[in-house]
């Protein structure tokens, strides 16, 4: 086994020797290389982002935007990564960088090199079309820039620089990596004072981790074991970094079920599902930024057990199943049989969540509210996903799933018997309405009153009727 390396802005760099809880944020400005800041140490203002070659959807890699917060310095073992530093320099602005200069896109510049790697992110994006559209003229998506605050500047010029910028020339360095392919996941293994980060060479050996080991954390994108490290301190004795397992990275659409890898980013998932589940489009941009998204999993948001896992009420709605794999072999769990407990579920200590199946055919009438106290980048307070087929006017099936409301996410049984073989009617639907108002046991607590979460429960069943009859007379 090479001792680990990361290739920055160009410059094959050697680990050395860390603490296996060093952030590549931390490791990073240790080379001296400090437009990485950090302004939140969890992964909500962006001014530590940085760029990750990644396997591409459209081209054979993608440069990705993540938090370099979150991201332990041993999962860029073997990686490429480029800061700000290495897209242009004074003397040589990259155009991001020069359409945010002559836009007025920086005051302080505390945020700008995070924004800058957000916008290089969009700009190289293979599939980036002009649109003509009046908020993305050049096709640039300024949801890319939802994970990365600015204090002082004002949105509006920094939109103006995105919407500023054209295509990439073929010339360009960055858009000619794109047509290469991305560096491939190495093991890994960095020790410091008893413990240990460790990469598994494959799965069949992140199995055998996970049963000689069970007391160790196992990580995917680190998007909430990453602030536990830097929020509330905590020290694992033994990490095991499973995010790109090649065998977690399935996406796999069948003739009866569509089968996502548990450790598939969200990003590369709404990407490569395209819209063929209109629930899980509806998902993800609700589901805290883009650049959590492009390290987060199904996986680990399942295997955390949270009540408050956007991810999970949709799966409920949807029927979905967990695959839990170990050394002797694999079982599938439906989700709704999973959590037991807060943060409890089924999962044995020797067990791995492998993928996620969805069954198919998918209902036709779907959709997910969450309420929170931001409209995005936020903790739910209430999440409603509903799946519901309605023929000739009559609900034949529903599904309904509920997360902030109860001590595990949880499926609306009650509500969904007494849709079921109705009318889809007003006079259902406010019957029903309140039953789904008193289903869990909406809870008091800093993000919302039980009194709120029950209103919020019934009025979301209200809206998908309203909006169903809206979309009818469309």
């Amino acid at each position: 086994m090479v001792d680990p390396e990361v290739t920055v802005n160009g410059k094959r760099t050697a680990i050395g020797a860390v603490p296996v809880h060093t952030t590549a944020l931390d490791w990073l400005r240790g080379q001296g290389l400090t437009s990485c800041k950090e302004g939140c140490a969890e992964g909500e203002c962006g001014a530590c982002a940085i760029l990750v070659a990644r396997p591409g959807v459209e081209s054979p890699t993608d440069l990705v935007a993540i938090n370099a917060c979150l991201a332990p310095v041993g999962s860029l073992d073997g990686q490429e990564v480029w800061t700000a530093e290495g897209l242009g320099s004074a003397e040589d602005l990259h155009p991001v960088q020069h359409e945010m200069a002559v836009r007025g896109g920086s005051q302080c510049g505390y945020c700008t090199p995070g924004f800058v790697c957000s916008m290089a992110a969009e700009y190289y994006r293979g599939d980036r079309d002009a649109t003509g559209d009046d908020h993305a003229p050049n096709g640039f998506d300024i949801h890319a820039l939802s994970g990365n605050l600015c204090r002082c500047t004002g949105y509006r010029p920094i939109r103006d620089a995105a919407h500023a910028l054209g295509a990439p020339p073929a010339s360009d360095p960055l858009a000619q990596r794109r047509a290469c392919g991305a560096p491939e996941p190495v093991a890994t293994q960095l020790h410091d004072d008893g413990r240990d980060y460790l990469r598994p060479a494959s799965w069949t050996e992140a199995l055998q981790l996970r049963h000689d080991r069970p007391n160790a954390t196992f990580v995917a994108g680190s998007t909430d074991w990453g602030v536990e490290v830097n929020i509330r301190g905590v020290r694992a004795d033994c990490v095991v970094a499973i995010d790109r397992v090649p065998e977690l990275q399935l996406l796999d659409i069948g003739a009866e079920t569509i089968e996502i890898g548990a450790g598939l980013s969200l990003t590369e998932m709404d990407r490569r599902l395209d819209g063929r589940v209109p629930l899980l489009s509806q998902l993800i941009p609700q589901f805290a930024s883009r650049l959590i998204r492009n390290a987060a999993t199904l996986g680990g948001n399942l295997g955390t057990g949270s009540p408050i896992g956007d991810s999970a009420p949709v799966l409920l709605a949807l029927g979905a199943s967990v695959v839990l794999s170990s050394v002797d072999g694999d079982r599938e769990v439906p989700l709704g049989e999973y959590f037991t407990g807060y943060r409890q579920s089924v999962r044995r200590a020797d067990e791995l969540i492998r993928s996620v199946r969805i069954p198919l055919p998918l209902a036709g009438t779907t959709a997910f509210h969450k309420v929170a106290k931001r409209r995005f980048d936020d903790i739910s307070s209430v999440a409603v996903a509903f799946a519901l087929d309605i023929e000739d006017g009559l609900v034949r099936t529903a599904q309904i799933g509920l997360g902030g409301v109860a001590a595990t996410p949880i499926r609306a049984k009650d509500t969904e018997a007494a849709l079921v073989g109705q009318s889809w009617s007003e006079e259902t639907v406010r019957a029903a309405a309140e039953i789904l108002r008193g289903e869990g046991t909406p809870m008091d607590d800093h993000r919302a009153s039980a009194a709120y979460r029950a209103a919020t429960l019934g009025r979301s069943l209200l809206k998908l009727h309203a909006d169903s009859l809206e979309g009818a007379r469309a």
